[in-house]
């Protein structure tokens, strides 16, 4: 995203309803203090970083019909 775009969302927020400009600030804060910071997995994410990583070592990849299905769902 280039910094034209990003100025143009944010000149568009200050249209919003107060509560909702409220919110934005809100959200940019969090990420600004969250600069640097590793992201740490929850319990059930880890677990399912690891069934992946089994089943990869398992050689239970996705086949490339599989595949093509998912990019064309998500319009890629």
């Amino acid at each position: 995203m280039t910094k034209e775009q990003i100025k143009a969302i944010l000149d568009r927020v200050l249209s919003w309803p107060p509560e909702r400009q409220q919110d934005a600030a809100e959200m940019l804060m969090v990420l600004e203090a969250q600069e640097g910071e590793l992201y740490h997995p929850s319990d059930d994410e880890w677990a399912a970083i690891q069934e992946g990583l089994d089943q990869a070592r398992r050689g239970e990849l996705a086949s490339d019909e599989e595949m093509e299905a998912l990019w064309k769902r998500f319009g890629k």
